[in-house]
């Protein structure tokens, strides 16, 4: 008997821990979609602060938790924590970290400006996921990245971890909104993001550290590509194209009807079918 796909979804948002966006929408209900026509998910989001753990029933999962993660040269401690939908029969695993999340505000502070460590808290989360997901043992077939804080998993997935067996054959597919694309990051960002096994020409588009240029670096390490939005922006469109990578255009997202699911149900077939690993 042929075992299900494994998709693993690696969101910046899911309702309803997060307010209601199209975003934070599919984050909640393209996964159980995706489950109830018979496949196997996990599904991760950063813990902002801004999330009541109490009401949300939100606790640490111990045998995950333990981990240090060094980030710009300082140990983080890498916290999981789960949270269950009961309507959705589906589980959600949170990315904390006391340094990184736990403040009112999501991206940026009560001026209105971008939280000055945002790469910082970008990279936390992608590593954070693969190395839960490592020591979940479970094997994804299917990695959906959407929002600008998973930008930095492509790159760690296809160049640091691609020669785990939990990752050798995953293809990436990456949800694009045109969000944050005008942010700017520190100017040592390639210095936070280099690891074993990464070499800084494998992060180059960073040289100059925009939010345009993270999504690029995202587009790089990409399988495929689902457009979040009606049209995406010009420099990201003609970036994908040169790239020749499968898209997915435009579904309307709506949280009381689930005619969107099969298309992306197809795409991930597709994906799986058509492209090889590289």
């Amino acid at each position: 008997m042929e075992e299900p796909t494994r998709v693993l979804f690696v969101n910046s948002e899911i309702f309803p821990y997060m307010p209601e966006t199209d975003m934070s929408v599919l984050g909640r209900f393209l996964p159980q979609g995706i489950q109830e026509g018979g496949r196997e998910i996990r599904s991760f989001m950063p813990r902002y602060g801004t999330i009541n753990e109490r009401r949300n029933q939100l606790h640490e999962v111990i045998r995950l938790s333990g981990m240090n993660l060094i980030i710009n040269n300082c140990d983080r401690p890498l916290v999981i924590k789960v949270s269950s939908i009961s309507s959705a029969r589906m589980q959600v695993y949170f990315i904390d970290n006391e340094d990184y999340f736990h403040r009112k505000f999501i991206y940026k502070d009560a001026e209105g400006n971008d939280f000055k460590d945002n790469d910082e808290r970008a990279i936390f989360f992608a590593r954070g996921v693969l190395e839960t997901v490592k020591k979940l043992r479970w094997k994804p077939d299917i990695v959906h990245c959407q929002g600008w804080i998973s930008h930095f998993l492509p790159l760690y997935l296809k160049k640091v971890y691609h020669q785990d067996p939990i990752f050798t054959e995953a293809k990436v597919v990456l949800s694009l909104y045109n969000e944050n694309l005008d942010a700017t990051f520190s100017e040592n960002i390639l210095d936070k993001v280099l690891v074993e096994g990464l070499r800084r020409e494998d992060a180059e588009v960073l040289a100059e550290p925009t939010g345009i240029n993270l999504a690029k670096l995202a587009i790089q390490y990409a399988d495929g590509i689902v457009s979040g939005v009606p049209e995406l922006d010009s420099r990201l469109a003609a970036f994908i194209k040169q790239r020749k990578l499968m898209t997915m255009p435009y579904v309307k997202v709506d949280k009381d009807d689930n005619s969107y699911v099969p298309a992306y149900s197809e795409f991930y077939d597709n994906l799986l079918k058509n492209t090889k690993i590289r």
